[in-house]
C-alpha cells in the first residue's frame, strides 16, 4: 500500500493577462499528475500560451460530491494534483474551497498520511484591486459576489453605516442595481470600481455612488466584463 499521499496544489492564475503567472506556478502545473479546472477549454488557453502540456479534469461548482471523492482517492493514492479557477487564486468566491474543505475533514487511516494543501500564490482580483484603489490602511471587509436577492438591503445599510472598507465582486447584469443601491444607503461613501482588471479594456473609476452610477448610465457600453467595487 501506497504510505505517500500527494499533495494538492492550490495555484493561482493570470484574472486577465496572461503573462501574469509565477515561475513555480508554470512549474508545477507541468509537474502534477493531473490538473483540475473549471473549464478546460480556459485552462487549455493558459497551457498554450506557456507550453504546458498535461492532463486535464473539470472540477466546477456543479460537479456532484461525487467527484470530490475521486479526487480524494486519487490523492490518497499518491498522486499530486494542481488546482487551478479560471481566473485568479482558487478558493477565494470559488467551489475549490468545498473540496479543501472536505480534504481537511477527511479521515484517513494511520497507514495513508493525511494529504497537503500547498498554496502556490499569485494573481487575485481582490488584492489587484485594493492596491490601485488608493484606500489607506489594511482593515476591510471581503464580501465575494453578493447575494441575489434575500440580505442585500441589509447588506448595503451595514456598508453605509460602516467605517471600514467593503470589497466585493460583481457581475455587469448586476452593477448598476448595485451602485443605485449603494447610492441610496451609503450616499456619503467613497466607492471604487475596478472593471476588466490587467485586460485590454481595464478601468478603475473612483467618487461617490451618485458619480460612479452617472459615468455607467453615460456610457452604457461599458457595463460589461467583471467589476470589483470597493466602498470605504
Amino acid at each position: 500500500m501506497n504510505k505517500i499521499a500527494g499533495n494538492l496544489y492550490m495555484v493561482a492564475t493570470p484574472i486577465g493577462n496572461l503573462e501574469d503567472i509565477t515561475l513555480r506556478a508554470i512549474r508545477i502545473l507541468k509537474e502534477v499528475d493531473l490538473i483540475l479546472c473549471e473549464d478546460t477549454r480556459e485552462t487549455g488557453k493558459l497551457l498554450r500560451a506557456h507550453q504546458i502540456e498535461n492532463k486535464l479534469m473539470s472540477y466546477h461548482a456543479q460537479s456532484k460530491l461525487g467527484k470530490i471523492d475521486e479526487i480524494i482517492e486519487m490523492l490518497k493514492e499518491g498522486k499530486n494534483l494542481a488546482l487551478v479557477s479560471d481566473a485568479g487564486t482558487p478558493a477565494i468566491s470559488d467551489p475549490g474551497s468545498l473540496l479543501v474543505k472536505k480534504i481537511l475533514e477527511d479521515k484517513i487511516l494511520e497507514d495513508r498520511p493525511q494529504v497537503k494543501v500547498l498554496a502556490v500564490p499569485g494573481p487575485c482580483a481582490l488584492t489587484s484591486a485594493f492596491s490601485i484603489s488608493g484606500v489607506t490602511g489594511g482593515e476591510f471587509v471581503f464580501l465575494g459576489f453578493l447575494p441575489h436577492k434575500k440580505g442585500r438591503e441589509t447588506l448595503f445599510r451595514e456598508i453605509g453605516g460602516a467605517d471600514r472598507a467593503y470589497v466585493f465582486y460583481e457581475s455587469p447584469h448586476r452593477i448598476m442595481k448595485t451602485l443605485e443601491a449603494l447610492e441610496k444607503f451609503a450616499p456619503t461613501r467613497k466607492v471604487f470600481v475596478g472593471r476588466e482588471l490587467t485586460k485590454m479594456y481595464e478601468e478603475s473609476i473612483k467618487g461617490s455612488p451618485a458619480e460612479i452610477l452617472t459615468y455607467f448610465r453615460e456610457k452604457p457600453d461599458k457595463v460589461r466584463g467583471e467589476f470589483v467595487v470597493i466602498t470605504s
